[in-house]
Formats: C-alpha cells, structure tokens, sequence
C-alpha cells in the first residue's frame, strides 16, 4: 500500500505495460494482470495512458475500482503526478495500461508518449514484444528500446504471439544474453481475440453480458503463461515519487450541493471521465442521473451535462422518444446550462444519419451528422476560445482530445455560432468546434477537467446563475 517516506516522497508498486505499436497485446497483459492480482485479493489501481473511455472501462471492471486516465499532454507534470497519487492513495499496486507505441507521442520528439510518463511516474516498463516470425531479431529490437531513450526503466519484456517452446525459448536465450532485459512471459498465439471489438476500439462494458468471465480467462492466460511473481517485484521495485508541494484540488472538501446537474447516463451516453464528475461536486452540484432513452420523468434541473458514447447505436430509441428530445429542446430555450461533448453534440443536432437512414434528435442545432466508416476527428487537440461563453473564458486556450467518425453538415442558411478555433484537431467544421446557443455547448471536444480545473467552476455557476433567475433572486444572493 502506497505510504509516505521519511523524505517525504511516496512509495507505491507500479508498472507500465507498453508496447511497439497498437495491437501488441498490451491490452490483454494490462487486463489480465489487473484482475489476477484483484481476485488474489490485493487493491489494484487501474490507470490508462491517453485519452480514452472504453479501455479506461474495461480496466475498471478487471481491477474492481474506477480506472484513471493519464496523460502528459492534457495535464502539466505536477499535476499528473497529483492525480496518479490522487487516484492510488490506499491501493496495493497501479497498472497502467499504455497507448500506441512505447515513444509515440504527438511529434517527432515523442512528447506526450508512454516513455514520457514512465520518466515522470519512475514507472517500471514491462514491453509486450510481438516476436512473430522473429528470434535473434528481437533481441536487437529490446536492445534498441533500451538504448533509445535515457533513463527509461525497462523492467522486463513479454513475448506475445509465440509459436511453440523450441521458438519461445531461443527468443528468450537471445534477448537476455544480447540485453540483459528479463523476459518475464511469453503469450502464444491465441486462435482468436478474446476481447470483442468495434469501430471505436474495445466494446463498451454496457455491452457485456460476460465481461467477469472474459477477464478470467484473462487472468488464467497471464497466470499460466507469464511470470506474474517476478512482474510483482519489478512493480514493487520502482523508485518513490516526490508528491508536488501544492495541494491537488481533487483532495478538496466538497463546497455542498447549490444546484443540480444532470448527467446523461444510459446505453447511448456513458463517457465521462470520473474526475469530471467529482470535480463539478466539489464546485457545488448534486449529480442525478437522466436517461435519455426512455420517457422518465426528471427532477428540477439548474444544468444538463450529455457526455460522449455511442448514439448511432441508439438512433432508433432515441429518435422515438419524442418527450425527451423535446424536453432537451425546451430546457435549451429556457437558457438551462448545457454542456454536450461528441456524442451529446450529436444528439443536440437536428438529425442523425447512420446507414442512409435519417433519424430525428433534438433539434437544438440546424446540423446534422451522419455516420462514416472511417475516423473523421481523431487525436489531441488544442484550440482558442473565440466567442463569450458561460464555460470557458474567451481568448483562453484549452486542450482536450477527440475520436468521432460522425461528419458535420449545416442546413442551408442556417447561422452558427462558434466558440472554438482549432489551433490543432478537426472540430465541427472548418476549423471551428464549440457550437452555441444561448447557454449550450456543444463541441466534439473532449475536455478533462484536472487539464481544465476551470471548467467545473464555471459550470456550477453558470448552473447557480441560472437557478437565481428562475426563482427571481437577486444575482448576489446566496442560494
């Protein structure tokens, strides 16, 4: 369990499970590590390198708790070392699954890559190596990654995709005699994926109706085929992390519940990064959960929050409950506080076109979109505020990621008003990202709110201002 030095410096076992590109098997080997040590019954913390919903989900489900996302580029050093510890205080352990190849990063310095939070976190790096057709070759790879960058700790490397015992055991023979890097597992190739997928990656958890018994089955393939004692130790041997002086915001005390939020959560709308969430509670809002497929009453709402997921999956449902899309549409028009990312936007948009079929959303905005077999927006993003806004501050600069393979059409005529200039990423159209109306956002913009500590805030008060005028209280009276 993480614990604080006499220096000060906290001392946690951790490790980065990374590989040489998408599709190494790193996924599997995070997977299944995190539910082997779960079900032997220690405390593990799951984190995910980079943005993302889906992985994120599937970590939680095999390490038992919330998973957390990591990422150089949305948060400054400090602050991501504040979140890790944040997110680990009381666990046994952290897994942290990595994303692309282990120096793949947003330039051609690698910056923002799994090497470059591995240096920040002093995090063990255990390589899942693909040695298909390969022996001494991978050798010369491991000795390559060792040497590529300075003061990486590579911990160990496990093969994946081996073809029997004589080629597993020459590999082996070759790495650690040419390296000195341990080969701590060797996968063989397995008949098929045992984690199903779709166009945007993993399949959403909401999905499974087996998640328990995919992840141990997992759990036994790592157990059986990797060195799960000795993966331990090299976690349980990195070095302890200097914790930031400056207090972290999540550590924070609640401010009480002023106002209330409500969080789109259903089959179609399940992306919100946890801390988002907390963060608006501590700012002062009572979450409640709204459905946006089925026509449920809702309670009093100050502000609306209609995350990312997977509408297109939902079009039908969605598009047929009238009372939902028009309630959404009114609350609009009455000036609620509405904040929508990427799915939520697509919902906020007058039709939703999915295989040549048109189906009808809310209407708040004179666009459509329509699904593409292809990404359409995909990676960081960096963009300025160019527009007055409840949310952001105009003239700031605000980072986040997108991932949508939905297009953007305007009707003809129609007037748009955007809040975003894409300095880097795809956006709405034409650069622009950000639409408004009234007191609605909507954008393919995803924003995490440790990046974006302001977010929260101005939220919870744009929601309070809108409580105050709906009851007709003077704006500098307390709620």
């Amino acid at each position: 369990m993480n614990s604080p030095t006499s220096s000060g410096a906290v001392t946690l076992p951790r490790v980065i499970v990374s590989g040489l590109s998408g599709g190494a098997g790193k996924t599997l080997v995070s997977l299944g590590l995190c539910r082997a040590w779960a079900r032997a019954g220690s405390i593990v913390q799951p984190f995910k390198k980079g943005p993302d919903y889906i992985d994120a989900a599937w970590l939680a489900l095999a390490g038992r708790t919330a998973a957390t996302n990591l990422d150089p580029f949305l948060f400054p050093s400090d602050t991501l070392v504040s979140l890790f510890l944040h997110a680990a205080a009381g666990r046994e352990i952290a897994v942290i699954e990595g994303n692309r190849g282990l120096f793949d990063g947003k330039d051609e310095d690698g910056s923002a890559s799994t090497a470059e939070l591995a240096r920040t976190l002093r995090c063990p790096v255990v390589l899942v190596l693909d040695i298909t057709k390969m022996t001494r070759t991978a050798a010369a790879v491991v000795a390559g990654v060792k040497a590529f960058e300075k003061d990486l700790p590579l911990a160990g490397v496990i093969l994946n995709r081996v073809a029997g015992e004589r080629h597993q055991n020459l590999a082996t023979r070759c790495i650690e005699r040419d390296t000195d890097v341990p080969v701590l597992g060797a996968l063989p190739k397995l008949p098929s994926n045992p984690i199903p997928e779709r166009h945007m990656g993993l399949v959403g958890d909401r999905d499974m109706t087996a998640s328990d018994a995919i992840l141990n089955s997992l759990a036994d393939i790592i157990e059986e085929y990797c060195d799960v004692p000795r993966i331990r130790e090299a976690a349980e041997a990195a070095d302890p992390i200097d914790k930031p002086e400056k207090p972290f915001f999540l550590d924070a005390e609640p401010a009480g519940s002023k106002v209330r939020i409500g969080v789109a959560k259903d089959e179609a709308f399940w992306f919100y990064y946890p801390e988002n969430l907390k963060a608006l509670e501590l700012a002062g809002a009572k979450l409640v959960e709204v459905d946006l497929l089925r026509p449920a009453d809702w309670p009093d709402l100050h502000g609306l929050y209609i995350g990312g997921g997977f509408p297109e999956l939902k079009a039908k449902e969605l598009a047929s409950n009238n009372i939902i899309r028009q309630r959404v549409r009114a609350l609009a028009e009455m000036e609620l506080p509405i904040y929508a990312e990427c799915g939520g936007f697509m919902y906020l948009c007058d039709a939703l076109v999915v295989d040549g079929l048109e189906f009808p959303m809310a209407g708040v905005f004179p666009v459509r979109t329509e699904l593409c077999g292809k990404p359409q927006g995909l990676g960081y993003v960096e963009a300025k505020v160019v527009a007055k806004n409840p949310f952001h501050d105009e003239g700031a600069v605000i980072k986040g990621h997108e991932f949508h393979y939905s297009l953007c059409s305007a009707a003809d005529g129609s007037v748009l008003n955007f809040a975003l200039k894409m300095n880097r990423g795809h956006g709405i159209l034409a650069g622009l990202d950000g639409l408004l109306y009234k007191n609605t956002w909507a954008s393919y913009t995803h924003l995490h709110a440790v990046g974006e500590p302001h977010w929260a805030k101005r939220f919870v008060a744009a929601a309070i201002a809108y409580r105050r005028a709906i009851e007709g209280k003077p704006a500098g009276r307390s709620v």
